[in-house]
């Protein structure tokens, strides 16, 4: 089945719905606060947002509110035909596309570590602010700084020891995987004091960070037959543009100079740079088809 965009509109596709994905719309809206005043969007066109969530968060459902976009849930992008411009997702919805940004994110190397929701977890640089609010409370409930357990080998790891040394943590890091994230007490305010190893031994402290290496999601990019990285990240140039053009990649599924953009830019940062390129796509788009008319 075919969704086809109204005749003559610019249509921007985003294979992706976290918040890299969340970021841009709020940037090519107005509806961000950073880069340009609020309610003063630079994009005229529609925008549709492939998710494949089935659940409705409350900032997808603020997105959904909006006049110009138009976000699927529990509809996976699955394919892509540089051709036709159309993304077929994994319910066989196809959706024709003038400008398309994947956002698919990665995913973890590993399985997850048994009790790894009551730690932290550095993936992308955005998750700094959380650890940092997760840190002031700590340091408030204990009284004076924080001894923290760092697990994680990479330039994640490496990204996440400076965040908590920035905090006033003290890391202690180790590059040997634990088994299990040890949880605090009942009803204590601390998530996590410490981790436990395959061979019974331990290491406790105030809090647990994992970072942990992940994999870019680079299988839509594949079916298009885009560059990728030797890292397995989608291959971008500094605006952001894949080797195919009118396909833009952000967020942690997208790699530049041998490195996630993830761990690079922020989701806001990215978003900026990328919807300027894209609202000067569309202009010229737009430029053509007057002079054609």
């Amino acid at each position: 089945m075919s969704i086809t965009p109204s005749a003559g509109s610019i249509h921007l596709v985003i294979a992706g719905a976290g918040p890299a994905a969340q970021a841009l719309v709020r940037q090519l809206t107005g509806s961000s606060t950073t880069s340009r005043q609020p309610g003063t969007a630079a994009f005229h066109g529609t925008i549709t947002v492939l998710s494949n969530r089935d659940d409705c968060p409350d900032a997808l459902l603020e997105l959904a509110a909006l006049p110009q976009v138009s976000v699927r849930f529990g509809q996976a992008a699955s394919f892509i035909d540089v051709q036709t411009r159309t993304v077929t997702t994994t319910e066989g919805l196809e959706f024709p596309y003038d400008q398309l940004v994947i956002a698919t994110g990665s995913s973890p190397l590993y399985p997850p570590v048994q009790g790894a929701a009551c730690s932290l977890n550095y993936s992308t640089i955005d998750d700094a602010e959380q650890i940092g609010t997760a840190v002031k409370d700590i340091t408030r409930v204990l009284g004076r700084r924080p001894l923290g357990i760092l697990v994680g080998t990479g330039p994640a790891a490496g990204q996440a020891e400076a965040v908590l040394r920035a905090r006033g943590v003290r890391p202690i890091r180790t590059t040997l995987r634990p088994t299990a994230v040890m949880p605090s007490v009942a009803g204590s305010a601390l998530p996590a004091t410490g981790i436990v190893f395959e061979d019974g031994s331990s290491m406790n402290g105030d809090l647990v960070v994992l970072a942990e290496e992940r994999l870019p999601r680079n299988g839509l990019a594949e079916s298009a037959g885009l560059q990728t990285a030797p890292d397995g990240g989608i291959r971008v140039g500094r605006d952001f543009s894949t080797s195919v053009p009118g396909i833009w990649a952000i967020g942690d599924a997208a790699s530049r100079d041998g490195m996630r953009l993830g761990l690079v830019f922020s989701s806001n940062a990215a978003a900026a740079h990328c919807a300027a390129r894209l609202e000067e796509d569309a202009r010229l788009r737009c430029a053509r088809s007057d002079v054609a008319a």
